[in-house]
């Protein structure tokens, strides 16, 4: 089993910058692919970003490509996100995730394991 736990979320002014981290413990997450999504309140669980077990074969929703930074450190069984130009409709519920086989995947259904997630919302 792999534990989750997502943190860096906060109250932001559009413009600001942010980096959430997804610390895992369990078991080691080297070789698993990572995911970063976010749900807006009202709307599906959207794919914001994924990458495979190296830290390579990264993948960013449109809506994001240019601002946001998915990367991992596997010495510290952690993968983070980093969120530059920070839009209000970036608000929402921001989520890691964790597939024990195969590359990064915007398919939400391929992942194994989730944290509970972290607030991000932005101010206009």
């Amino acid at each position: 089993q792999v534990q989750l736990v997502e943190s860096g979320g906060g109250l932001v002014q559009a413009g600001d910058s942010l980096r959430l981290s997804c610390a895992a413990s369990g078991r080691s997450i080297s070789s698993y692919a990572m995911g970063w999504f976010r749900q807006a309140p009202g709307k599906e669980r959207e794919f914001v970003a994924a990458t495979g077990w190296s830290g390579s074969n990264t993948r960013y929703a449109d809506s994001i490509k240019g601002r946001f930074a998915i990367s991992r450190d596997n010495a510290k069984n952690t993968v983070y996100l980093r969120m530059n130009s920070l839009k209000p409709e970036d608000t929402a519920v921001y989520y890691c995730a964790a597939r024990d086989r195969g590359s990064g995947s915007v398919d939400i259904r391929v992942y194994d394991y989730w944290g509970q997630g972290t607030q991000v919302t932005v101010s206009s």
